[in-house]
């Protein structure tokens, strides 16, 4: 498998981008732009916007697999806002509850409150449909630590699907971990195992889960849409 390094490479060459015009799109330092590409930094909070620039996705640039637009793990949305229940809504959009500080240690899920006041996300309602997703089961939360590094750094926020549960291999899901939320991408083990595998496998390496162990875990969701603030 390549490197970022060679991957970064090669989609700058194929931009027609030098290393200048790329930290200057990206809103990051040459010096920085410079190391990833050499190889000599591994990673960076950056990557989402890099790979906005080059017209790639981070993922790929992480993996050097292209991810076909109709089987997307999730779309990158950009920065968002928050406003509350007294903000009109245009014809085009819809509210999805912005759960800030998840506690999950007595339930399995997160949007099981019949009535929320918090924050909310604006949506259009046409990226909803675009992923299948009705709004009734969707819910956003904000992602802590930095396993899933660089795709999603501490702070991203991620919309997940609760009516999507069956685990897809490669999939981002969020998790109910012993009442820890977790998002991590899963993979199907022989006897009804889970792999859960993160972004940062430098210092989170795979966890299985199977027999007893797995009934720690509940699958809450398929993750279909991210955002980085940068």
């Amino acid at each position: 498998m390549k490197t970022l390094a060679q991957n970064l490479q090669e989609k700058l060459k194929a931009s027609g981008l030098t290393q200048k015009e790329l930290a200057e799109r990206a809103n990051i330092s040459q010096v920085m732009v410079h190391k990833l590409i050499s190889g000599k930094a591994k990673e960076s909070s950056k990557l989402v916007a890099i790979a906005n620039v080059l017209g790639t996705t981070a993922e790929e640039l992480i993996t050097g697999k292209v991810r076909a637009k109709a089987e997307a793990n999730a779309e990158w949305a950009g920065p968002m806002e928050t406003w509350d229940s007294n903000t009109p809504l245009s014809d085009d959009e819809v509210e999805i509850p912005f759960y800030m500080e998840v506690e999950l240690a007595a339930g399995h899920g997160i949007v099981e409150m019949p009535h929320y006041y918090g924050p909310k996300l604006r949506f259009a309602k046409s990226t909803l449909r675009k992923s299948n997703v009705d709004p009734t089961n969707a819910a956003c939360v904000r992602v802590s630590g930095n396993s899933m590094e660089p795709v999603l750094p501490n702070g991203s926020t991620v919309g997940v699907d609760t009516s999507q549960t069956n685990v897809i291999d490669g999939k981002m899901y969020a998790i109910n971990h012993d009442g820890m939320l977790r998002i991590k991408t899963l993979y199907k083990l022989p006897g009804g195992g889970l792999r859960l595998r993160s972004f940062n496998l430098d210092e989170w390496p795979d966890e299985r889960y199977e027999g007893d162990d797995l009934k720690q875990i509940t699958v809450i969701g398929k993750v279909f849409w991210y955002s980085v603030l940068l």
